[in-house]
């Protein structure tokens, strides 16, 4: 099976006043048991482009060529009645996805198992919780067994035990369809998807089976992340800079360093004098605002003493193992004794990492492999290459 679009390329003719072209020049091809990531900022024209795909709106050119079975699933839920019971919106939205009645009956065990909604699947859907209605909608779609799957945000259902389940499923169904899935979840795009096409503004800024990269693209067409201030304001932060023993360079107010560089910060930092003594915690966000990495006073056994309610202090790391990208520093300061927050700043600085290799992970540890068995007794590295 072989699923590919061609074209969506502009009119010879001009465009009318405030008109844009929602999708062009975008052209690839998927196959079963491949994957395409299709992210970019609002606006970017990934919902457009779905509904082409599903033959919601007809291209101004090009061509679109689907073979097999195509299933969307845009938004869950869609045609559930609120005043139904669970089983009989099993069987309206079954019928909407495009499963026979008989093919419904078959699955429903299953459909009420995967959902773990029980006994309530014969009371009405109104009386659902929101987590509820969704986890039934989700069941239902996992029963479909299409040739060509197009999935827009349906992954953020349930809890954290629901969705490894969801993740599961969506693996199988990988295996034996061509899936088009949009998210503006970055790890779901990592976790799923082969390919990645970037959006921005109709245009195609990234395309390839480089995952890691493309992520990063899409990362890139955004601004800095805005900083803010918390904490009970008995300690304030007075200056900061990052350096890293000459081999970075700023940016736009950003340093930029090479993976495995090392980095250096110097903070000046005015304390209450009721505050004896502080510590000190150095956070590293991602883009996701997740935190990949801490840096605490704490954890080496350290207190600094407030003596005449100013300090500077200096904080060097040896080597910074993330993958390349850019990367938020927030810095908290807390009374030691009694753990009261006296500062938390939120991306007092912002930090770029360069390199060759994009992970899939933000942090990227070093190790040292080897063969330790081979057939012949020997070994030996040849440029990066163990051969045994």
């Amino acid at each position: 099976m072989t699923w590919e679009l061609l074209g969506l390329k502009r009119n010879n003719g001009p465009l009318r006043k405030e008109e844009f072209w929602a999708v062009q020049n975008v052209s690839f091809d998927l196959h079963r048991g491949q994957c395409l990531g299709l992210i970019g900022p609002n606006g970017a024209g990934k919902s457009t482009l779905l509904k082409v795909l599903n033959g919601l709106f007809k291209p101004n050119s090009g061509t679109i060529t689907l073979r097999g079975r195509v299933c969307a699933l845009i938004e869950l839920g869609t045609g559930f009645r609120s005043v139904l019971t669970g089983r009989e919106n099993v069987f309206i939205n079954g019928s909407i996805l495009g499963l026979s009645k008989g093919e419904i009956h078959a699955k429903f065990d299953r459909i009420v198992e995967f959902s773990e909604i029980g006994e309530f699947i014969d009371a009405p859907v109104k009386s659902y919780s929101t987590g509820m209605a969704l986890r039934l909608a989700f069941a239902i779609a996992a029963q479909m067994e299409p040739d060509v799957l197009l999935l827009d945000e349906v992954l953020a259902v349930g809890d954290v035990g629901f969705r490894s389940k969801c993740y599961s499923v969506m693996q199988q169904m990988l295996s034996r369809s061509a899936v088009v899935f949009v998210s503006h979840a970055m790890p779901q795009v990592s976790r799923l998807c082969t390919h990645i096409l970037v959006l921005n503004h109709g245009e195609v800024k990234y395309q390839g089976s480089n995952v890691p990269e493309g992520i990063e693209c899409y990362y890139g067409q955004f601004g800095q992340t805005e900083s803010s201030v918390a904490g009970t304001g008995k300690a304030v932060l007075r200056e900061i800079s990052l350096s890293s023993n000459g081999s970075g360079s700023a940016r736009n107010g950003v340093l930029e360093i090479r993976h495995l560089d090392p980095l250096a910060l110097e903070a000046a930092i005015s304390v209450s004098p009721e505050v004896e003594r502080i510590g000190v915690s150095l956070l590293f966000h991602d883009r996701e605002t997740r935190g990949v990495a801490q840096v605490c006073s704490g954890n080496s056994g350290l207190a600094f003493a407030n003596r005449n309610g100013s300090l500077r202090l200096k904080l060097v790391i040896p080597q910074i193992p993330f993958n390349p990208g850019r990367y938020a520093l927030s810095l908290t300061i807390s009374h030691e004794e009694t753990g009261e927050v006296l500062l938390a700043q939120h991306a007092v600085r912002e930090l770029q990492v360069t390199g060759s290799f994009f992970g899939f992970t933000p942090v990227q540890l070093d190790g040292r492999w080897e063969v330790v068995s081979n057939g012949n007794g020997e070994c030996r590295e040849s440029r990066g290459v163990v051969e045994s």
